[in-house]
């Protein structure tokens, strides 16, 4: 058994800090230039792919067989589809959300020359006491949902010379919150909770000097939520494990206080021998855990091996409550997460 001191201070403060930094699939530079910092600040070399991805690698004992690690950056968000006549915005969505999740949140419009505009999300028909009926029998969808931008707006024109166009990016407000009971509540830890578990583990090996196994890349992973994510990874990588979120709920084993081993999910079962090594290492090493089969669900590991790549594949993650919604996690499971993947690392 392992007895490993988790900083997790250090992993939690960085979740909180990247929550804030707006990086919906398609705008995530932002974000991506403080985790290219944040690799640099731990002394690993970072290395950037064509399509704006990066990965940290820290060498192992052994160069062949090298495994890589990805969580992945993009979040849910939208982007401006029309500029209404009367000078509100009509969204097209960023990953898959329903409109119901994100009624009444606000939102940051962000447009061409960088300037950033608040707003918020409502129906068409918003007001109880103007619709009446309408407002709650209304279906909310792309036609019926509309942003009302915080200026004097009153017709279209007015937008328009706010600089505000389509194509710009628009960004939900995460409202990250933790309880005095360890609950972890935002949007987005879809997966920026597993991007802090990613870091947290570096700073592990580099701070306690430590040499995994077998060379390793950290992967972080930019339009994961769009089916994507994983491309330019390097040419002797063996395995892949996705950090990634569990889904609570249902009748699914996930808990939020564990890690959530992913047995199979909406495209293809993982492999079984890398599975089964995950659940032998958490068993070992007394990390609270529970094996899952997900529903509408794909990670950057599935998805890469439909894409072509030939890599055994694997799926851990911390489970969440009202996944692609005001999710919900506990910092349990962020800490048994840390422990499986520093587990993992150092396996023989």
């Amino acid at each position: 058994m392992i007895v490993l001191n988790i900083n997790l201070k250090y992993s939690i403060d960085l979740m909180n800090e990247i929550l804030n930094i707006p990086s919906p699939g398609g705008d995530t530079s932002a974000c991506m230039e403080r985790l290219k910092d944040e690799f640099h600040d731990l002394g690993i070399e970072v290395s950037e792919t064509n399509k704006g991805a990066i990965f940290g690698t820290i060498r192992g004992e052994k160069e062949l067989n090298q495994r890589l690690i990805s969580a992945h950056v993009d979040t849910l968000g939208a982007m401006v589809k029309e500029i209404k006549p009367n000078g509100r915005l009509r969204l097209s969505n960023i990953g898959g959300f329903s409109w119901n999740s994100v009624e009444g949140e606000n939102v940051y419009i962000k447009t061409e020359s960088g300037k950033v505009y608040t707003g918020t999300v409502l129906p068409e028909k918003a007001s109880v006491h103007i619709y009446s009926d309408a407002v709650t029998t209304t279906e909310r969808n792309e036609e019926t949902i509309e942003v009302r931008v915080d200026e004097d707006i009153k017709e279209s024109k007015d937008t328009k010379k706010l600089g505000i166009a389509v194509g710009d990016f628009v960004s939900f407000e995460p409202r990250n919150k933790i309880t005095e009971s360890g609950y972890i509540k935002s949007r987005h830890l879809d997966d920026k909770a597993c991007i802090a578990v990613l870091f947290a583990s570096c700073k592990h090996l580099k701070d306690n000097n430590l040499i995994p196994k077998y060379t390793t890349h950290f992967f972080i992973s930019n339009y994961e939520e769009i089916g994507h994510g994983l491309s330019g990874i390097p040419k002797k990588t063996n395995e892949i494990l996705a950090l990634d979120i569990g889904t609570v709920g249902g009748k699914h084993t996930s808990d939020e206080k564990k890690v959530t081993i992913v047995a199979k999910d909406s495209r293809t079962p993982y492999d079984l021998k890398f599975r089964n090594r995950l659940v032998d290492l958490a068993q070992k090493n007394d990390i609270d855990y529970e094996v899952d089969v997900h529903y509408r669900y794909g990670s950057d590991a599935s998805l890469s091996v439909l894409q072509g790549v030939d890599a055994n594949f694997a799926c851990i993650g911390m489970g969440v409550d009202a996944t692609h919604h005001y999710e919900r996690t506990h910092k349990k499971g962020i800490k048994n997460n840390i422990e499986l993947l520093i587990s993992y690392l150092m396996e023989n």
